[in-house]
């Protein structure tokens, strides 16, 4: 999704509003769009030529409400525009199609193997990952970070939940094909079905994954372990889960790496501060708000309600619109300045909660690492082709990012000599 800068205030027709068009988002404006929502239309309805409505909230305040009140906007219905007004069969059988106490069941164990502490173990193999993924800075030809970056949460996601590593570029490819099945560089590949497809397919691995008879010391076999009032998971719960985590980390990681460095090439004074020793960690919380990896989340009304001052009735779907909160004047001082220093910044990228993305401690780390070895290695980003987004309304990503990069003094051995004994991803 392109990240723009409205100017003033834009002459926007909100009756020709269209936040569902997947195209909204590669050839519009959306940031513009939302600018004006949350000025004139903080609930914006939106009803498509097939006779399905949503609306759209679009304020900070709106968005962290309907995710964090499951009493009033419930997830058992659908949490994304691909399916809305279909059932979701996946609904009390994957964390994130639940509400609680049905979720917390679920979250409550899957959270202690997915903590911070508990990864702190997977540094070395992160950082390795983010070794083999700067190599080709190198030989100092244009790189395509984009695609590279793609493949940066499979190397260690992968490894995290036992996958074998020559399955790891299909299930990331299959993971784009569920969240942008219109992006006609997936879309081709199984037309009109590239989302039952990729979701078929995916669903048949993780059960010959899960059914594997053998003990796994890994995030399958941990799952496998789990119980829930007393008893395992069933099949399509490990297989629902499994989907959900594998899909959560390719979904906001590497679009958040892109967006990052495509904003320190727009923006070098922040790149110098970081190279002059500004925090990484802080920075890194501002690429994820600058690249809101995760653009919508979709909730159904459990009663009538209101959000600013707007009735919502029972049985509505409304969507909150992540993109658009991580811009909300009335939370983010200047907002449409990136800042590798902000504090406080209080983005939503990572959903709000008892759906907080359940991946964001994993995340953080190898964000965290792979940024600290740009800055020890890397003195300058430049662009060096054109950028391609991804084609989706629920992530907003880019697919290419041709770039080439000056290393610092220095930096060509180092980075030599941790790629040679990088060794295998699945070590």
């Amino acid at each position: 999704m392109r990240i723009s800068v409205p100017r003033g205030e834009p002459d926007i027709d909100l009756g020709s509003v269209d936040l569902f068009d997947p195209e909204t988002y590669v050839s519009g404006d959306p940031h513009a769009v939302w600018h004006v929502l949350r000025r004139r239309a903080p609930v914006h309805r939106q009803t498509l030529p097939d006779g399905r409505s949503f609306a759209s909230v679009t304020r900070h305040a709106d968005v962290s409400a309907v995710l964090r009140d499951h009493t009033r906007f419930t997830s058992r219905n659908g949490t994304l525009l691909s399916i809305l007004g279909s059932p979701d069969p996946a609904v009390d059988k994957m964390m994130a199609a639940s509400d609680p106490p049905v979720h917390s069941r679920m979250r409550v164990p899957m959270s202690k193997a997915l903590s911070h502490t508990a990864l702190l173990a997977q540094e070395p193999g992160i950082r390795r990952v983010a070794h083999r993924l700067l190599a080709p800075l190198l030989d100092g030809e244009p790189w395509d970070l984009a695609v590279a970056g793609a493949d940066f949460p499979m190397a260690f996601t992968g490894a995290l939940m036992g996958l074998p590593e020559a399955d790891w570029p299909r299930l990331t490819r299959l993971t784009t094909m569920a969240i942008a099945p219109e992006d006609p560089a997936y879309h081709d590949e199984a037309g009109d079905g590239t989302l039952a497809a990729a979701h078929h397919e995916l669903f048949e691995y993780f059960a010959e994954q899960c059914l594997v008879p053998a003990q796994r010391d890994d995030l399958i076999g941990f799952l496998r372990q789990m119980k829930i009032d007393g008893r395992p998971l069933r099949l399509d719960e490990l297989v629902y889960n499994c989907y959900s985590l594998l899909l959560g980390a390719n979904v906001t990681t590497p679009h958040a790496i892109a967006a990052t460095v495509q904003a320190f090439i727009e923006h070098p004074d922040q790149y110098r501060r970081l190279t002059d020793g500004a925090d990484t960690a802080t920075a890194v919380e501002e690429g994820l708000r600058w690249a809101s990896p995760a653009n919508h989340f979709m909730r159904y009304a459990v009663a009538d309600t209101e959000l600013s001052g707007v009735p919502i009735r029972a049985g509505e779907a409304v969507v909150a619109w992540l993109g658009s909160a991580n811009r909300d004047e009335r939370v983010f001082d200047d907002p449409y300045r990136f800042d590798v220093g902000r504090t406080p910044n209080r983005h939503v990228a990572f959903g709000f909660g008892p759906h907080y993305c359940i991946g964001a401690p994993l995340a953080r780390i190898a964000l965290r690492l792979l940024f600290g070895e740009i800055v020890r290695l890397v003195e300058e980003f430049r662009p060096a082709g054109t950028v391609v987004h991804l084609k989706s309304n629920f992530v907003a990503g880019i697919r290419h990012l041709p770039v080439t990069a000056r290393l610092r003094p220095g930096a060509a051995p180092l980075l030599a000599e941790a790629v040679a004994t990088a060794g295998s991803l699945s070590e």
